[in-house]
């Protein structure tokens, strides 16, 4: 599966099947968010919080693939990314493209 940011593939031609999503929610235990919160005291790389929205990341895509996948597509193009806080310590990681066909 091709995926792409821009709404071309270079040589190809293809007909748009729609709108492809995927999504996921994610937090770190009680012992990671404390150990966090001391590390804004003194500044620095909240690993801990990297590794989970790369993780959420990761997991997003996999499901908007596995969407494309079921529709019969080929590549998703317009591929775009957003997250936003739930909660304290707590992430939401949104995928979605245009699952595409080639002709």
């Amino acid at each position: 599966m091709i995926l792409v940011t821009t709404e071309k593939i270079e040589g190809k031609e293809f007909e748009m099947l729609g709108l492809v999503k995927g999504s996921c929610i994610q937090t770190k235990n009680v012992g990671k968010d404390i150990s966090q919160s001391f590390k804004t005291l003194v500044g620095g790389e909240l690993k801990s919080y990297n590794e989970m929205m790369n993780e959420s990341r990761a997991m997003a895509t996999k499901r908007m693939v596995q969407e494309a996948e079921e529709m019969g597509a080929d590549a998703i193009v317009a591929v775009r990314y957003a997250s936003s806080a739930i909660m304290q310590g707590a992430a939401e990681v949104f995928a979605y493209g245009t699952a595409v066909k080639y002709k």
